[in-house]
Parts: C-alpha cells; structure tokens; sequence
C-alpha cells in the first residue's frame, strides 16, 4: 500500500494522521517465515518538518509465532514498536546521507508494508526462549528435553585423558 506525502512534504507545519492495516499474516526474517498471530492497526502521524521533509511517528503491536531457540517449540512472542523517522522528498533542499538507504520511498509516496516490515526487522529479538530454563533438545536422539529425560548416553569424556585412551585401545587385541 503506498501513501502520497505531497501534501506533508510542501507545506509548512502540515500534520497528517492515518491508521492503516498492515496486511501481511507471515513475516520472513533470516531465510524463516513466522506467522503473524495478532495485529493492532499501525497508527501514523506525519509532520512537516522543513521543504521537502517530514517525520514519521507510529506505533503497531503485534504477536509473532516463533520456534524457541533451544527446543523449537512455537511460542508465542509480543512486539510493541515504536517508530520515528525522517523522510525526504526527492527535491528535498537538504541531502540526507541516510535518504539513498530509503527503499520504502517511492518519490512522494510511502511503501507501507515496506516501511514497517524494516520496523520490525529493527525490533526482533534476538534469542527467544519458551521458559529461561528451557533444556534445548537431547543433541542425538532430538527429544525434547523440557518433557524428561530421553535415555541416551550423555556421558562427555574430558579431551585430557584422550592420549591414554588411546594407550589402552592399542594394546586391544583385533
């Protein structure tokens, strides 16, 4: 969905505010889809900040199912972004170094989808865990180690001892 800024880029002191849709139900991040459970509105507001550009202010909540980063069960993760940036117009009387790294402007207009998908790109956690003491999964078998113990040998011999236990293994006899 695009915007036109017209309007807000030319005349001084113009606010503008719109509450929009962001239509997407996935989100792709790092070669993942995650799917888009909830969504409020993105609300925007507009301001004319000088000939030529204007900043952008909003807000959007929404709730991202994603794997826990130790045992891969969905869980359900809340996001509350905020935002504030400052857009330029292509005949803007000052050039902005940030303005060529605009890819959610297209001349006057505004790539909606484009310019909140970079938000919460921003906004992303880093590690998402289902509970802080999440166990992961057992490294051989896979199970799901928050459920109970899978059986497997977890048994981690200390690298020190590996020269005498090769000691030992040459002695045996083929």
């Amino acid at each position: 969905m695009l915007i036109d800024l017209t309007d807000v880029f030319t005349s001084a002191g113009k606010d503008r505010r719109e509450s929009l849709i962001y239509e997407p139900d996935f989100f792709s991040y790092m070669g993942n889809t995650y799917r888009i459970q909830e969504k409020s509105p993105v609300a925007f507001s507009f301001s004319n900040t000088g000939n030529g550009r204007a900043l952008i202010k909003g807000s959007l909540n929404l709730t991202m199912e994603i794997p826990c980063d130790r045992c891969l069960q969905t869980v359900k993760v809340p996001l509350e972004i905020a935002f504030e940036q400052e857009v330029f117009s292509p005949d803007a009387d000052e050039q902005s170094e940030d303005q060529d790294e605009q890819s959610f402007m297209q001349g006057y207009e505004l790539d909606v989808e484009a310019f909140v998908n970079n938000e919460i790109l921003i906004h992303m956690p880093v590690k998402v865990l289902c509970r802080p003491d999440c166990r992961g999964i057992c490294e051989k078998c896979g199970h799901n180690l928050n459920e109970g113990e899978c059986g497997c040998d977890t048994f981690v011999p200390d690298p020190r001892m590996a020269a005498i236990k090769d000691i030992f293994n040459a002695d045996k006899e083929v």
